[in-house]
């Protein structure tokens, strides 16, 4: 037993981080030559996302200050390997050193509503109030309903529910596979479809994060999704090559079905118009190309500068 390599695993430490590598943990203890041959020791660190977690995250510099100090400690070597929640990762890497070694598998990439009536957003009272701190999420709202208060809402999970128990909200959104995961989805009203509200990219997938020609990377390969990750790098390419980012109101969605692979887009403006949406389906061997000609299609239609323009909302609260 001595001579078990140990292995550090970076998290952030909110309680779906830890849930999200704890389940991780569980796979990899499946694999008998991994169980036989490592372990893991886990070390919480507190991310600016979670420090400054008040203050619009658009603001003070987007998702990624939700794996910058984990990513630095990565490179440093304090630790290993980060787990992330993949939408958390910015679509153009910051670090040349590190890469994305094993995809888990995905979960439901859908929205949910919790709302204090037991409501769906579509029965939800004019002037009712609604919590998320997604400006996707929060157009997506204005496409339905421009009758209903939009008020910004931060803090983790916890934090979110214990708000809309206090009567702080009438309603919040957040994703399902993080209440699943938290085995929390028996407090949803309702499952959000995707005609109207699309998740952001990566959304319900995680991510092992490493050092670049880590040997980590084979040693995790057993738990490697692929069809997660051909869907997730479609959806982060699109990103990528229109120059969005995760404050930006645009959703893509790719999803593997034997060999075919169908991607949605869609992009709103902050009023909640719809300006842009089209899927398409094709050979999942060739996303590469098809999200190059999905993206400028994207350019030609929307307009680059209009694209960049979205990544700005002064005021988030919206009021009817």
């Amino acid at each position: 037993m001595n001579d078990l390599k140990t292995i550090s695993v970076g998290i952030r430490s909110s309680e779906l981080s830890k849930a999200q590598t704890n389940m991780f943990l569980s796979e990899l203890n499946k694999v008998s030559s991994i169980r036989q041959s490592h372990t893991f020791e886990i070390k919480t660190i507190k991310t600016s996302g979670d420090i400054h977690s008040d203050q619009r995250l658009d603001k003070i510099g987007g998702k990624g200050l939700f794996i910058k100090e984990i990513e630095k400690e990565i490179i440093s070597g304090s630790v290993d390997i980060g787990v992330h929640s993949l939408k958390d990762l910015p679509a153009v890497e910051n670090n040349e050193e590190l890469e994305i070694i094993c995809w888990l598998k995905r979960y439901d990439a859908h929205d949910a509503l919790i709302s204090s009536s037991g409501k769906r957003i579509s029965d939800l009272p004019t002037g009712s109030i609604v919590g998320t701190s997604s400006i996707r999420r929060r157009s997506q709202v204005l496409k339905v309903r421009k009758d209903l208060n939009i008020k910004l809402l931060r803090g983790n999970v916890d934090t979110r529910i214990d708000k809309l128990n206090h009567k702080q909200y009438d309603a919040i959104i957040l994703s399902l596979a993080g209440l699943q995961r938290l085995k929390k989805d028996k407090l949803v009203t309702e499952v959000l479809d995707y005609e109207n509200f699309l998740p952001a990219a990566s959304q319900g997938a995680v991510a092992i994060q490493a050092k670049k020609k880590s040997n980590l990377k084979s040693l995790f390969m057993n738990l490697n999704d692929k069809n997660t990750q051909i869907e997730c790098s479609a959806e982060r390419r699109i990103l990528k090559l229109i120059k969005a980012n995760c404050n930006s109101p645009v959703s893509v969605y790719a999803k593997i079905v034997n060999d075919n692979m169908n991607i949605r887009f869609q992009i709103l403006d902050h009023d909640g118009k719809l300006l842009f949406k089209k899927n398409i389906v094709s050979n999942k061997s060739d996303y590469k190309n098809v999200c190059s000609s999905l993206a400028k299609d994207i350019i030609e239609k929307v307009g680059q500068k209009k694209i960049d323009e979205l990544d700005k909302l002064d005021d988030f609260n919206y009021t009817p």
